[in-house]
């Protein structure tokens, strides 16, 4: 098994005019924060919001007639199901979605839209998988998987055909992998273009599947990551036979990485990313000294993120940069004591977004509360600042 540069130049004819060829934008914002001359693939601007729609519409364009005729079924949750599901619609494949239960349902009514008939079985993606195998014995259709198929891949590499055309002189790709089928197309692309280019790939370190094959060892992967399009517990065969040789290095990232990258994306790009699609960000913030002074390119390869989850990734930033911060004062349970509080924090310029009282806690005096008094305020040393003025008016805060 084998995908090659010439296969991926094949795949780019047949999705031109049908996938969009994404913007690359140099980012001053991003290269003035991590010391890098930044530049950003928006592969997120596709309309099912992914660079999923690249592999899906090039193995469905590669089907036979009678391969159409029989229709195509796959086991996803997300950018893989909403991408098979509208280039089949646009090729005429019928295509099947087998979902775990508990799959959100604005995911169910997306892929529904366009066209797939959707399957809601088994509680985790094996028991959905099993499923899919049986659909393929008994109703005899075409599995594709999301990774591990040699059209999926050159489809995907088309992404990194079009970054090195946009974006020539490049030092260093950093692509997150998943599956592994992105960033094994994307190497073979950018390795034949060209050759000193270095390929870094980004886990998160729930899922650290193609560093732990690597390696030799048995992946331990398991928990709620916000980069659940990359929580794959075991990569590819035929991504990771071709992406090995070829990537430079892995870097894994904890999830307060991938919060970072996505609130980077919205307040400095103005743009929206998923979890994974944040990867290759999280991996420049997380060791921004490894590719200080270098033009990096980052491919942006998703945007699907919830937007109650985009709301508290971007509140929980706000938290560690101390724009957001909660005081706990103990005192007195007296009329006045709250204004007094609120007085020393309002001379100041903090703007109180909440204030919580905790009466019933052994450790506070039976005449005595607790406040967890939320203060806005402009930075860390504004939020130092109001802590001293609070202290310097006898005001008791216990530690959080």
């Amino acid at each position: 098994m084998s995908v090659t540069f010439a296969d991926i130049e094949r795949a780019a004819g047949r999705i031109a005019g049908q996938v969009e060829k994404t913007p690359v934008r140099y980012s001053r914002g991003l290269s003035e924060l991590t010391g890098a001359e930044v530049w950003v693939k928006f592969e997120n601007l596709h309309y099912t919001g992914s660079f999923k729609e690249r592999g899906a519409c090039n193995r469905l364009s590669q089907l036979t007639e009678d391969e159409r005729r029989r229709g195509v079924v796959a086991a996803s949750a997300g950018n893989h199901a909403q991408a098979l599901a509208y280039y089949g619609k646009r090729l005429g494949v019928p295509v099947t979605i087998v979902m775990p239960e508990g799959t959100p349902f604005v995911k169910i009514q997306k892929t529904q839209s366009h066209g797939a008939r959707v399957i809601i079985h088994g509680l985790d993606f094996s028991q959905s998988t099993e499923r899919v195998m049986e659909l393929v014995r008994d109703e005899n259709l075409l599995f594709v998987s999301a990774f591990d198929d040699e059209g999926i891949v050159a489809g995907q590499g088309t992404c990194g055909l079009e970054f090195l055309d946009q974006a020539p002189d490049l030092d260093a790709l950093l692509i997150p992998i998943g599956g592994g089928g992105l960033i094994a197309g994307c190497a073979i692309a950018a390795k034949h273009l060209k050759p000193g280019i270095e390929i870094y790939g980004v886990e998160a370190a729930m899922y650290p599947s193609f560093t732990a094959r690597r390696k030799g060892e048995t992946p331990r992967c398991g928990g709620q990551t916000i980069a659940e399009g990359i929580a794959i517990k075991a990569v590819g065969e035929i991504p990771f036979k071709l992406a090995d040789p070829l990537v430079d290095d892995v870097i894994v990232c904890d999830e307060a990485d991938f919060e970072r990258a996505v609130a980077a994306y919205a307040t400095i790009e103005k743009t929206v990313a998923e979890g994974a699609g944040a990867g290759g960000l999280a991996a420049l913030l997380r060791d921004p000294a490894r590719f200080r002074g270098k033009k990096i390119g980052l491919v942006l390869c998703g945007g699907n993120i919830d937007a109650r989850m985009l709301a508290v990734v971007l509140n929980r930033e706000l938290v560690r940069q101390k724009r957001l911060v909660v005081f706990r004062i103990l005192g007195d349970d007296r009329p006045g004591m709250l204004a007094k509080m609120s007085q020393v924090i309002g001379d100041l310029g903090g703007n109180i977004i909440e204030v919580i009282h905790n009466r019933l806690a052994l450790d506070v005096p039976a005449k005595g509360a607790e406040f967890d008094i939320m203060v806005e305020t402009r930075d860390a040393g504004h939020a130092e600042q109001i802590e001293a003025a609070l202290k310097e008016h006898g005001y008791v805060l216990r530690p959080r």
